[in-house]
């Protein structure tokens, strides 16, 4: 699954959205110390503007910037022979071309960027209103994953409960219940019940930042 294949496969923005508040309140549960979380969620990221963002602390990670004018998607693999980084700091042909005005303060970002060039092996967007996520006219090197759509936005693209179940428990190593991460999934108020089941080491006193950040409902 290459980036042209994500774009194919990723719901419409507010799908999308509401996807990525679920997968970082599982995050925010499974992991009450934030540096131990690969998924998270900034529903105050700028004027206007929410950011979900996946860190797996070697540095490869992605962000999506959920706004009026729409979404825009960037994603970095270090170890693909696309990195800017292996070119001399050249982003790879293509990439951003043909992104939209709205977006451009994405591609200058600099929480997004290493020395004045964006951190970027993947470049996706779609525009509120559009029928489709788009790319720019990028040639991909061979090889099963060359910019790392792949492995990057497989639990995100899956959209599924049980993706996340199975990234859950390999990644933190512990069991994790289906039944509550598709409540989680269905956005319905976190309970303690509810976040007992996926880790009695936390409550949801101790969570009540994480909620208000990421937007989540509350228990009523």
């Amino acid at each position: 699954m290459t980036s042209l294949d994500v774009a194919r496969a990723l719901p419409e923005i507010s799908v999308l959205r509401d996807r990525c508040r679920a997968l970082a309140m599982l995050d925010a549960v499974m992991s009450p110390e934030w540096d131990g979380r690969y998924y998270s969620f900034d529903s105050g990221w700028g004027p206007g503007e929410e950011m979900a963002s996946l860190r797996n602390g070697s540095g490869d990670e992605w962000s999506i910037v959920f706004s009026p004018a729409g979404a825009f998607i960037r994603g970095f693999d270090h170890e693909s022979e696309m990195s800017p980084f292996v070119r001399g700091g050249e982003l790879w042909p293509g990439l951003v071309e043909g992104v939209p005005d709205a977006f451009a303060s994405c591609v200058t970002e600099p929480a997004f960027s290493r020395e004045g060039t964006l951190s970027a092996t993947i470049c996706l967007w779609r525009e509120s209103g559009d029928d489709g996520w788009r790319a720019g006219p990028v040639a991909l090197p061979p090889g099963e994953d060359p910019d790392g759509a792949d492995w990057l936005f497989e639990v995100l693209v899956d959209g599924t409960p049980s993706g996340y179940q199975r990234f859950a428990e390999e990644y933190y190593e512990t069991p994790a219940d289906l039944r509550a991460i598709s409540a989680v999934f269905a956005l319905d108020p976190l309970t303690e019940a509810l976040v007992e089941r996926l880790n009695p080491e936390t409550t949801v006193e101790e969570l009540a930042g994480d909620i208000v950040q990421i937007g989540y409902p509350r228990l009523a």
